[in-house]
């Protein structure tokens, strides 16, 4: 079954996304993004008083506007979560199972512009659901993830458009992640992609394959769309910029329902 998203409003599909990144290791309070749905599609941002997220636990500071098509978590003060990102972590608010849209397999596009400092980034990827406590499935597919300090002059624009597998903890598969630069001018929509089945993972940009990888994750997965800022790379008079990113598709399989 093949699915599309426009973000055309008056809100986010809540059926399919949820507008917090990684809440179980903080709280959904504190992890909302800055978005709004629209003309322009989803535009998620990081204006200047946007708050730090996991301060107090994640190793550098980080700034983020996310969402993402799944969700659960162990009860507080377990160690049972998504994406865990450090040794010794804890649930600090238990969060409910949610399963937006889960693929294992298939095509997942995305059409998307950007606006970046050298202090931030944007990505699209796909990561474990990572619920089956009997095996280690947290590998990821990354579509793209650019960082505004690997764009191009602006006579000549190009950006390194990181894709591939991220294995992370999972022992079945292997790291093959690259950022090969594109003649891309990111402020412009440009299709960023990824087909794949349990023999390989295909990425695309803009309909040309720019990344193959064997063996690539096929348990449930979900989506997570995000900008980041790194305020420990600031240049001392940049606090102002406002990272954005603007998704006017998302379109691929979607697992058919009972």
């Amino acid at each position: 079954m093949w699915f599309e998203d426009r973000f055309t409003g008056p809100d986010l599909d809540r059926e399919v996304w949820l507008p917090h990144y990684l809440p179980a290791w903080s709280s959904r309070a504190d992890t909302r993004a800055s978005y709004r749905v629209g003309p322009e599609g989803l535009v998620l941002d990081i204006p200047p008083e946007h708050l730090l997220w996991c301060p107090e636990t994640h190793p550098t500071p980080l700034r983020v506007s996310g969402v993402q098509s799944g969700s659960w978590s162990g009860p507080t003060g377990s160690t049972r979560g998504q994406q865990r990102f450090a040794e010794g972590l804890a649930v600090r608010e238990e969060q409910d199972r949610f399963e937006g849209w889960l693929p294992s397999g298939g095509r997942i596009e995305i059409s998307a512009r950007m606006t970046l400092s050298p202090r931030s980034m944007a990505a699209l990827w796909l990561a474990g659901f990572e619920d089956d406590p009997e095996q280690v499935r947290c590998g990821e597919l990354c579509v793209f993830e650019i960082f505004g300090n690997a764009l191009g002059p602006v006579e000549e624009a190009s950006a390194e458009v990181g894709v591939g597998i991220k294995a992370f903890r999972d022992p079945a598969l292997t790291q093959d992640f690259t950022a090969p630069r594109l003649p891309i001018d990111v402020l412009e929509p440009h299709l960023y992609a990824v087909d794949w089945d349990a023999a390989e993972a295909v990425f695309s940009v803009d309909g040309a394959v720019v990344r193959r990888c064997p063996r690539p994750p096929t348990y449930p997965m979900q989506l997570m769309i995000a900008v980041f800022d790194f305020p420990e790379w600031s240049s001392g008079d940049d606090d102002h910029l406002v990272p954005r990113l603007v998704v006017d598709r998302v379109a691929g399989d979607r697992p058919a329902g009972p």
